[in-house]
């Protein structure tokens, strides 16, 4: 077996692990459930109100879209959060410090990650059910949709958050990429249909991966009268799936050279300096 597999192997028992330690913890568990009270109250506060063409409630057009802006910003923020706390706190340091150690790190972290992200979702999902009418009714047709939709984008927005995490220079500045993500919500037709924006907004919308996987998530779990109100009355599956993987390939390419400079710039004498300048900010 050759190291860096070796490696990878071990990532993958050590993310495992840290995914059972994060479910049997009560505060992480206190955090599961919050989050899926907040995104269940904006669909019940929506109500039974029609969403005008579309034959379903504007609760129930607002779930799927909660349920990929879940898988969005777990995969990109959480991701951030992560690399830049253990690089400050020296976890990156000594994973350096083993052969084939970022290896095994990331491969873990990608396992924490997306596993967090998918139970989220599911937490969500199945509250929506049973609270929501009109959701989750296609049977089998919706599971295949899900099969490819939900791995995709994940894998969409898991690099673009390692990049972040990599040149962010403490946990704390990771906090300040709230603020243009909340602007990239608005315009991605999560509350609302993207269709009743501006058209210059809706191409700002269609460029990133949030609004893709908000309408690949509707077209699996929503009824299918319901395309009337999307852009073009279309699912559009073709270039769900290829907005998705140009994304997941543009971060494939740019994540790992980003980890490995990273991880060069890692030592002893930055990590202290951090720390004294957290000191000093304490002080």
């Amino acid at each position: 077996m050759s190291p860096v597999w070796y490696a990878a192997r071990a990532g993958v028992r050590r993310g495992w692990t840290e995914l059972r330690q994060t479910f049997t913890t009560g505060q992480d568990l206190f955090g599961h459930g919050l989050w899926t009270v907040l995104m269940i109250v904006p669909v019940l506060l929506a109500g039974d109100d029609r969403l005008k063409g579309a034959g379903i409630s504007a609760g129930a057009f607002m779930l799927p879209s909660l349920l990929g802006m879940t898988l969005a910003f777990t995969g990109m923020t959480t991701t951030a959060q992560l690399l830049a706390t253990e690089r400050e706190d020296g976890t990156l340091l000594r994973a350096k410090a083993v052969p084939h150690g970022m290896v095994g790190h990331l491969v873990g972290k990608i396992i924490l990650v997306s596993g967090t992200a998918v139970v989220s979702m599911a937490l969500a999902l199945v509250a929506g059910v049973f609270l929501v009418d009109g959701v989750a009714q296609q049977g089998g047709t919706a599971w295949l949709i899900l099969l490819w939709v939900v791995p995709l984008g994940l894998l969409a927005t898991l690099p673009i958050g390692a990049v972040i995490g990599s040149l962010v220079g403490s946990p704390r500045t990771v906090g300040l990429l709230m603020l243009p993500v909340m602007g990239l919500v608005v315009v991605s037709g999560i509350y609302f249909p993207l269709s009743k924006l501006p058209e210059w907004l809706q191409t700002v919308g269609q460029i990133f991966p949030v609004y893709w996987l908000g309408l690949g998530l509707r077209s699996a779990l929503l009824p299918a009268g319901a395309v009337a109100v999307e852009i073009g009355a279309s699912w559009r599956h073709l270039e769900t799936a290829a907005v998705l993987s140009a994304w997941s390939l543009a971060g494939l390419l740019l994540a790992p050279p980003v980890l490995r400079r990273m991880a060069r710039r890692e030592s002893g004498a930055t990590m202290a300096e951090r720390r004294w300048k957290a000191m000093q900010r304490v002080g």
